[in-house]
């Protein structure tokens, strides 16, 4: 049996989920046809309050779409030194929509509105223009870390005193709702455009959406297109982001609390400097005596699939897919793990 801990997109369709994808309608929904799709997105923009959604391959693509619509050309964004937009996307911020970054050292991957205001360009024309804010929640290379809602209000006061747009990139932004007890209502009145993953936690095969007011939703479809992102009979997939949306949401608690038994059982280990706080599905720990890709590796051996993100660094996530019985295995083998020194 393989327990796999690499990420939580690794997932795939439960019995319940493919049975609401075999039923889908379908339409084309470049036309606008699609009912499922149509459903998929009123749904979410209703979720949290916004006006409207669109739907899209991927989270790299609606927050590299909402990037795009924010800002110009020769603009600079603000983000976190580590946050996905800028350490996993392929470098579009700049192919995609020829802008610069403001990357700020922020606490675990969250940045704080004291920093997001001493970031912002003063108006000159050797400077590039500061013209959008964005934040990741939970954060990924954070160890799955929660934003404080009060500080993300500061940063809010902060981007309306200078007229600046406030995008959030919630590809685990469920998990962080779960979490901390919140409300998607109070993350769309906060920010102009939100991303949420489908294939994450929630456990699609497929599929983001980009929520925000009727305006900026028509001019994203523009640049869906623009990016090669239009689909045609893509309710199938939408099925399943539906499916999630009304069944996936809530579990969530339990992953994170097989991430925090996993953390616990970590601490206390010999071949562990440093487990990061555990807050939802991810568990980051520093190796000791032995590097993380020789870690990773030695747990493979043992049909334990984890991954290295930095030399010293390993980071297994929870799933749906992950059972307590997974877990229970798991942490008995980092307990009785040999490592030669």
């Amino acid at each position: 049996m393989i327990i796999d801990f690499r990420s939580d997109t690794v997932t795939r369709p439960t019995p319940a989920m493919l049975e609401a994808m075999m039923k889908a309608r379908v339409g084309d929904d470049v036309f606008g046809e699609d009912p499922g799709v149509n459903e998929l997105e009123q749904m979410a923009a209703t979720l949290f309050g916004k006006e409207a959604a669109l739907f899209c391959p991927s989270g790299t693509m609606t927050n590299q779409i909402a990037i795009k619509c924010h800002t110009q050309p020769g603009d600079e964004v603000i983000c976190d030194a580590d946050a996905h937009i800028y350490q996993y996307e392929g470098g579009g911020i700049a192919a995609n929509s020829g802008a610069s970054v403001k990357l700020l050292p922020g606490d675990r991957g969250r940045i704080n509105a004291l920093q997001v205001e001493e970031a912002i360009q003063p108006d000159d024309v050797h400077r590039p223009r500061t013209s959008l804010v964005c934040v990741e929640n939970t954060s990924n290379r954070g160890g799955g870390s929660c934003y404080d809602f009060e500080e993300l209000k500061k940063i809010k006061t902060v981007c309306g005193n200078n007229g600046l747009p406030f995008h959030i990139d919630g590809a685990r932004l469920f998990n962080a709702l779960v979490a901390k007890n919140e409300t998607p209502r109070q993350y769309g009145e906060l920010f102009d455009s939100i991303s949420i993953c489908l294939s994450k936690s929630l456990g699609c095969p497929v599929g983001s959406l980009l929520l925000g007011d009727a305006h900026f939703i028509k001019k994203a479809r523009r640049v869906r297109k623009l990016f090669g992102g239009g689909m045609r009979q893509v309710g199938y997939l939408a099925a399943a982001g539906i499916y999630a949306l009304q069944n996936n949401i809530e579990r969530l608690s339990e992953d994170h609390a097989h991430a925090k038994m996993i953390g616990a059982a970590l601490q206390t280990q010999s071949y562990v400097e440093r487990v990061m706080p555990v807050e939802t599905n991810i568990v980051i720990f520093e190796t000791k005596g032995i590097g993380a890709k020789d870690l990773v590796a030695k747990l493979k051996e043992h049909s334990i699939l984890a991954y290295a993100i930095a030399p010293e660094k390993v980071r297994l996530v929870l799933h749906l897919d992950i059972t307590k019985e997974m877990v229970t295995r798991t942490i008995h083998l980092l307990e009785n793990l040999k490592i030669a020194w």
